[in-house]
């Protein structure tokens, strides 16, 4: 071949894979954000779904910490490896004169946002086991048992912070789940004393009130763990009112088993005998009463629009227990396996992400703008993306952006996951233009990262970027 020949075809293939990657107009615009902010370590990649085309780049291979962007992956994996049509099923029934609840996993039962979406009064759940016995015309039960045996004992991560066990997005995972595994505290100022309450009203949780009244002085208050299980000191000034706030428990099933003891006990039925946990074997001596029922889109909903770290950590042990024929000892470690072969199976190389936990509250993940962008450009080419991006935060509305991109050219275009922990900042999903959707990813580390004002005005200009013309 000749060296002109040799030339034409390197000029030829160059444009080839040239005519992936387009960032000339877009390109100015982000570089003008970014510039300012002497950053270094952030990564960004922007995409048109339908044909594939890279319209902006930058760091995108460099695997970085991603927080509640994790999310996305874990709720993908979920419709991967459960489908679409999965349902979380608690069972409650008899079985030998013991009152039986079989736990699903399901992160949403008694989950007080989705009782609120669907109407429900807090309690509905005890109201309606309540009903179920006297239909049996029974005014007693001998044991509570509570079956938590879809997941194994794990319920705490390992690689969370202790300092962060007692807040909601760090609660236990258990296979009988309630209200969040938090309770909600608030203090009420009576003039010489502070009353503190709890909901739901418990006394499987023993308050130590350390709240001061005051008149005229700053007005919070908080709460601590100590050494003994679910005793927990509140502590704080309190001026008029404070709270309510959420505050996580331990020993999520007995937390569940005592409510509903409590609730019997008020409904005139008697429990003669203990709470237990235990495996139950579903056979011709259990009677069942009634079944709670949660849908994965709303699991998808709460923990994409919402973050509620709950969700994802009992879909990656769901992943898990649903890969095995009991479906049971769904644990942590299954589902990071089962994870990083669904993102391998997207031809995503395995040396972009490490996989921790299922919320992005371990700081031992690791994901790239260039392989989350992958994963979004995945389900939007797939039967599922509308139910997808419905479960996204949507700026100016709802979730966890709904206070910004509120100006009315950004309002409802931006649909997106967030992600904060501490020294990381994310946001991934998608931008509705003139021109039709871009799928973006913006992953921010350290002290050299994008402030959170940056990474919002990146998803600004690729909207500025494809307004149609006046």
């Amino acid at each position: 071949m000749s060296i002109s020949a040799r030339r034409i075809t390197t000029v030829v293939l160059l444009s080839v894979w040239l005519g992936g990657i387009s960032d000339a107009g877009l390109a100015p615009r982000i570089n003008k954000i970014v510039t300012g902010q002497e950053a270094n370590e952030y990564s960004i990649h922007v995409v048109e779904p339908g044909s594939g085309t890279v319209v902006f780049s930058h760091n995108a291979r460099k695997p970085m910490m991603p927080a509640s962007n994790m999310k996305l992956v874990t709720t993908a994996a979920a419709l991967r490896y459960l489908g679409v049509d999965f349902v979380y099923t608690t069972r409650v029934g008899l079985q030998a004169g013991a009152l039986v609840v079989i736990g699903s996993g399901d992160p949403l039962l008694g989950d007080p946002s989705t009782d609120d979406r669907y109407n429900r009064s807090s309690g509905w759940i005890f109201q309606e086991i309540v009903q179920a016995l006297r239909k049996h015309n029974l005014t007693e039960v001998n044991d509570i048992i509570v079956d938590t045996t879809v997941f194994d004992n794990e319920r705490v991560h390992p690689s969370w912070p202790a300092k962060d066990y007692n807040k909601w997005y760090a609660c236990e995972t258990c296979g009988l789940n309630f209200n969040t595994n938090c309770i909600e505290v608030s203090a009420s100022n009576l003039g010489d004393s502070v009353a503190v309450s709890v909901e739901p009203r418990t006394t499987f949780v023993q308050i130590v009130n350390e709240v001061e009244p005051v008149t005229d002085d700053n007005s919070a208050i908080g709460a601590n763990r100590t050494v003994q299980p679910n005793k927990i000191i509140v502590f704080g000034k309190c001026r008029n009112r404070e709270g309510p706030f959420r505050v996580a428990i331990e020993q999520p099933a007995a937390f569940f088993g005592y409510c509903l003891a409590e609730n019997l006990v008020q409904a005139g039925i008697t429990p003669r005998g203990r709470l237990m946990e235990k495996a139950v074997t579903v056979d011709a001596g259990f009677t069942p009463l009634l079944e709670f029922t949660t849908p994965l889109a709303d699991c998808l909903r709460r923990a994409n629009t919402d973050s509620l770290g709950l969700v994802p950590e009992a879909l990656c042990k769901t992943i898990d227990a649903y890969s095995r024929p009991d479906h049971k000892n769904g644990s942590w470690a299954g589902g990071r396996e089962r994870i990083g072969k669904y993102l391998v199976e997207l031809g995503i190389p395995a040396e972009e992400f490490v996989i921790d936990d299922g919320s992005g509250l371990s700081r031992q993940n690791r994901l790239t703008a260039h392989g989350i962008a992958r994963l979004l450009r995945h389900l939007y080419r797939g039967p599922h993306w509308e139910l997808f991006q419905g479960s996204l935060a949507v700026g100016g509305e709802d979730g966890t952006i709904d206070k910004h991109f509120s100006e009315p050219q950004y309002r409802g275009r931006v649909h997106a996951k967030t992600g904060y922990i501490s020294g990381v900042r994310a946001l991934s999903g998608v931008c509705l233009t003139d021109k039709g959707p871009y799928i973006f990813s913006i992953l921010s580390n350290g002290p050299k990262g994008l402030s959170r004002d940056a990474i919002n005005d990146v998803a600004e200009a690729i909207i500025d970027e494809y307004a149609e013309s006046e």
